[in-house]
């Protein structure tokens, strides 16, 4: 059986369930077997050694690649979703439609403004520029971010891009956020402030967050922490509630005040 660290009365709260998932490359299995959950609002963190699958777990959840062995399952408004069973067109589909992703570098698009770079899945999408854009510049406002709106990337501190990276993210109204060592370029200052934008954008609109990081102390501010070896399970932190985050731009004597200006200085199943 494997090991919940979870209520089982929360089950009806999960976005996206995975259970067996296994993925090999020639000799080397990335994934043994595992199963992981994330519900709304909630933040898991999934850290591990280079190498350990972390990643590979990451990108099958998304949709970004398909598993060898397993099933993936998300629960939209319309009723469940096969990932895993989609075709690769699908999960594209998939992705552009629930699916946010925040990377460590941001990847942003230089030749693109902030503004028009948070609008894009919506562009991509079809949505009339107008109204993407009008979307975009809302969530920056909430990211703290209004009159960098015509700046391009180039223009920002690192700090101020991860936070147009996570607006982008979150334009579509994903169901689950996955976020790829989003710190990882950041000093601890800017780290704070990207982490409290972050959880505050994910979990304090009801959303899911899954994110990979070698960073604990950026790990211990999401509700579980696991950790992965040799693409399986090595532990899991049991289920614990989080302080409220508030709005991404509010502030509390714990986290710095999110403006423009701002200086860059388990509920799990485990198989073994």
């Amino acid at each position: 059986m494997p090991e919940t660290g979870r209520l089982e009365d929360m089950r009806t709260n999960d976005l996206l369930l995975a259970t067996g998932l296994t993925k090999s490359y020639g000799p080397t299995h990335a994934l043994a077997g595992v199963d992981f959950t994330v519900g709304r609002g909630e933040a898991v963190a999934v850290m591990g050694p280079s190498g350990c699958g972390k990643t590979t777990l990451l990108h099958c959840l998304a949709g970004v690649i398909a598993p060898d062995l397993g099933q993936i399952t998300l629960f939209a408004p319309h009723g469940p979703v096969s990932v895993s069973g989609a075709s690769s067109e699908d999960r594209a589909a998939i992705r552009l439609n629930h699916f946010g992703f925040v990377f460590q570098q941001g990847l942003l698009l230089p030749e693109l403004t902030a503004v028009e770079n948070v609008a894009l899945p919506l562009l991509v999408g079809r949505t009339s520029r107008g109204a993407a854009l009008g979307r975009a510049a809302e969530l920056m406002a909430r990211l703290g971010l209004t009159g960098l709106e015509e700046r391009r990337p180039g223009q920002l501190s690192g700090g101020q891009q991860q936070r147009v990276a996570i607006a982008r993210a979150q334009v579509g109204d994903p169901a689950v956020v996955f976020a790829d060592e989003p710190t990882g370029a950041l000093d601890s200052q800017t780290s704070s402030e990207v982490m409290h934008a972050l959880l505050a954008s994910t979990i304090g609109e009801g959303r899911g967050l899954v994110l990979v990081t070698h960073d604990r102390g950026v790990a211990d501010r999401c509700h579980r922490v696991l950790s992965m070896l040799d693409g399986r399970w090595a532990g899991a932190q049991p289920t614990r509630q989080l302080p409220p985050t508030g709005p991404a731009r509010a502030t509390d004597p714990a986290t710095p005040t999110m403006t423009a200006a701002s200086t860059d200085s388990p509920r799990l199943g485990a198989t073994r």
